[in-house]
């Protein structure tokens, strides 16, 4: 042990009595339940059906207040309490509002604050006293420590508690107290949160679920492949930014770009207006409660024709200096017939539909307008000096990674790609063949540097982010063909279909399953499969649940653009001491509805896996660290008091 590294310790630590304490202290933590874990993914902007999850813990919240009050309230009061204590602010007002005087008012203070109380006390039962201490809002934890631990066997204290809440009450803070009791409970249901990707795209506000990740207590995440897309853009990839340009205008949300980030879209809409006019394939998608005039309709077309084909002339020059991304079919520009109007690609010629390629030189095809040129230095400058997506994007980096090994489970958004024998699939990087584990860690290498160097836009690490999205070999993307163009352009839908990688039905073989868990240096035995990306059909019978329970897919469709066809409104999963259990959910409608109805949007939970014994502390990650962090204690203790 660096004898320099234990006297730095050695000044927070500068007794032995401290250091013994804290030992003590830890090996006791290690023989506490595990924690709940709280699985999300694809939340794709969608902010208040996430925000309704995340309040309720998947059902969490609901379950503890049924075991403690199933005998003594009503299915109608249990859902009030429940609302209560996911909205506080908005429900209080409600509530208030039935109440004819004061007294009744004060006597319901009285029932509730007690209510509350016993909640945080069953929610906390597996929690060290300091950890429910740092949920506590901050103004009330010596009253409400106070009220937690009160013992009055001898009744020599009870005019004391009484006279703390009736105080409380008088003084106006009960208010101030429940909402701070409700978001304590809401801390304390889940001890962790794993987002399984795909935060950005689609939705209208990945912002709010940013800032709000930004603010929770514990959490990580893998990026899907539209984060790594928000994220190349950031560091520095044209054709990521013009993807995601593209994607915003495709589901009516440039207001995303425009006015939450900052990024002046002024340039690209006068060159939209210079250049391209009415086009049915670039109309925005837009629900039928979406108000947009004519006007603006065509405004966003517009830009959507002139963004989508910067795209496609920015991806030609990559895919050439790039000859090991295998994409030299992609290179659809140069195989158009502009006097015919017509592609061929794969062998079999299409007439194009819905042509916009009045910037294109056919000479050239993939040549940059020296206006497109401009505007694209433009928005990439305003992109990164955009405060606010700097502090979204470096959070999305600090948290986030590939794929995490946590508690014995993978948890991956996308793929591992395979052929169709099961096997790693390799991928050869300048001289270098990477398959499984290892072209994975590969890929975030390459975005780390892309990300630490954004002054760099046309170098390897840049380009492999915009691979991530759109590669064959991509763990991300896991397709062997991304046809935007032809979704636009061929009216033949044979041509839209994109080839999945083999692990998407190979992951339904347990076999294969725990050959990626072997791979990753998992207990196959044990070990998990967490998986997002492919929304799970459950209006047509798929199983979110494969491979006899090695795998666990949860993305059931968060994204409203999916949830026709997957019938559900997203899956979420809860992993406490006592095992896994799968929670679909129904189509979030609105908070309204449940503030005023009580009606949550859960369906029946699923048990994945149950633990033969109650798995503690010290068989998880957390564990581990408090060893090391003991062991080190130890050799302080060695090395400075004996």
């Amino acid at each position: 042990m660096n004898t320099k590294y234990l006297d730095l310790l050695a000044q927070k630590y500068d007794t032995e009595e401290k250091v013994v304490t804290e030992i003590i202290n830890l090996e006791a933590i290690l023989h506490l339940p595990k924690g709940t874990e709280h699985f999300v993914s694809d939340l794709h902007g969608e902010y208040q059906a996430f925000q309704h999850v995340l309040r309720n813990g998947s059902g969490n919240v609901k379950e503890k207040i049924k075991d403690l009050f199933k005998n003594v309230l009503s299915d109608k009061e249990i859902n009030e309490f429940a609302t209560l204590v996911y909205y506080p602010e908005e429900k209080l007002p409600l509530i208030k509002a039935q109440f004819r005087n004061k007294k009744e008012l004060y006597q319901w203070y009285t029932e509730i604050i007690d209510r509350m109380l016993n909640l945080i006390s069953y929610a906390s039962s597996k929690y060290t006293r300091s950890k429910l201490r740092k949920a506590l809002p901050d103004q009330f934890v010596y009253i409400i420590e106070e009220l937690l631990y009160k013992t009055d066997e001898f009744t020599n204290k009870e005019q004391y508690y009484t006279k703390i809440v009736q105080q409380i009450i008088s003084l106006g803070q009960a208010d101030k107290l429940i909402i701070g009791l409700a978001y304590t409970t809401q801390r304390l249901v889940v001890d962790h949160l794993h987002v399984v990707g795909d935060i950005y795209d689609r939705g209208p506000e990945p912002d709010k679920i940013m800032d709000t990740l930004i603010n929770y207590h514990s959490v990580d995440i893998q990026w899907g492949n539209h984060d790594v897309l928000w994220l190349g853009a950031f560091a520095g990839s044209k054709v990521c930014l013009a993807n995601i340009i593209r994607i915003c205008a495709r589901y009516d949300n440039l207001d995303i770009i425009e006015d939450v980030y900052g990024i002046n879209l002024r340039p690209l809409l006068n060159l939209a207006e210079k250049y391209y006019d009415d086009n049915p394939a670039f109309r925005p998608k837009v629900s039928s409660s979406d108000k947009l005039s004519d006007h603006e309709r065509l405004q966003i077309t517009k830009i959507h024709q002139a963004i989508a084909m910067i795209q496609f002339k920015l991806e030609s020059p990559i895919i050439k200096r790039r000859p090991f991304f295998n994409m030299s079919e992609r290179l659809l520009l140069e195989k158009i017939d502009y006097d015919k109007n017509e592609i061929t690609i794969y062998g079999n010629t299409y007439q194009l539909e819905n042509s916009c390629f009045a910037t294109i030189n056919p000479a050239q095809p993939d040549q940059l307008l020296e206006e497109e040129e401009q505007v694209m230095e433009r928005l990439l400058l305003s992109v990164q000096h955009s405060e606010k997506l700097a502090r979204h994007m470096k959070f999305l980096m600090k948290k986030g990674s590939l794929y995490l090994k946590y508690n014995g489970n993978l948890l991956i958004h996308g793929c591992i790609p395979l052929d169709e024998e099961g096997n790693m699939e390799k991928m050869t990087i300048e001289d270098k063949t990477y398959a499984g584990r290892n072209l994975l860690d590969v890929f975030e290498h390459y975005l780390q540097e892309a990300f630490a160097h954004p002054e760099e836009t046309d170098d390897l690490a840049t380009d492999m982010v915009w691979y991530l999205w759109t590669g064959e070999y991509s763990s991300l993307f896991g397709k062997r063909a991304m046809t935007t163009f032809e979704r636009y352009f061929i009216s033949d839908k044979a041509t839209h279909k994109e080839k999945k990688n083999p692990y998407y039905y190979l992951r339904e073989n347990e076999e294969v399953c725990r050959n990626i868990l072997e791979e990753f240096k998992l207990n196959p035995d044990h070990g998990h499969i967490i998986n997002g990306h492919t929304p799970v059909k459950e209006i047509e019978g798929e199983n979110p649940v494969k491979a006899n329970g090695k795998m666990i897919v949860i993305d059931g469709g968060f994204s409203k653009a999916y949830q026709s066809t997957t019938g559900i409104a997203g899956y979420t999963l809860l992993y406490n001491s006592y095992g896994m259990q799968l929670v679909a959910h129904k189509h979030f409608n609105s908070k309204e509805e449940i503030l005023l109805e009580g009606t949550d949007v859960l369906s029946v939970k699923r048990l994945v896996d149950k633990e033969l014994e109650r798995k503690m502390v010290l068989e998880t990650n957390v564990g581990e660290e408090l060893l090391k962090e003991i062991s080190i204690l130890k050799d302080l203790r060695k090395y400075r008091y004996s």
